[in-house]
């Protein structure tokens, strides 16, 4: 399985020129201040080129910031059960998988990281690449996903 990472701007001129891989799932994710500041902002629409997505509306946050915006560590990220459930059906059916939010540094970078780690313990080169920023919230919650569901399901 190849894991990929893309900001908004180079997935939307990849679907706009019409060389979106075949065979590829994507986790999506936008964010919610912006929704706040520009009413017409919403995620990208994969239809038409992609039948496998899981979009997640989620705040790139750091775990000292999750108080002042009324999450705990178990609160924050609720969906992280349902993307493990869907990285595993993208990875039993031999699918690459593209990692997608706003810039491509953070939740999208912490979560190919996770992934990369827990199926083939290489999720460290993601944190050594100068161009990302992985948010390591989202790295511990998809981790943590990913692993519970291998042990309760495989």
């Amino acid at each position: 399985m190849k894991v990929s990472i893309y900001s908004r701007e180079e997935i939307e001129e990849i679907i706009e020129s019409g060389d979106f891989p075949e065979n590829t799932a994507v986790i999506s994710y936008y964010d919610p201040a912006i929704k706040k500041i520009d009413k017409d902002y919403t995620h990208i629409d994969y239809d038409g080129v992609c039948e496998n997505v899981f979009y997640s509306e989620l705040d790139d946050l750091d775990l000292d910031y999750l108080k002042e915006k009324g999450y705990t560590y178990n609160t924050y990220f609720p969906e992280a059960d349902d993307m493990a459930e869907f990285i595993y059906n993208a990875y039993n059916k031999g699918m690459d998988i593209i990692c997608q939010c706003e810039y491509g540094q953070s939740r999208s970078a912490g979560t190919a990281s996770a992934i990369m780690e827990h199926f083939y313990k290489s999720g460290i080169w993601i944190f050594a690449d100068y161009k990302r920023c992985p948010n390591q919230l989202v790295f511990h919650k998809v981790f943590d996903a990913l692993e519970n569901y291998k042990k309760n399901n495989i």
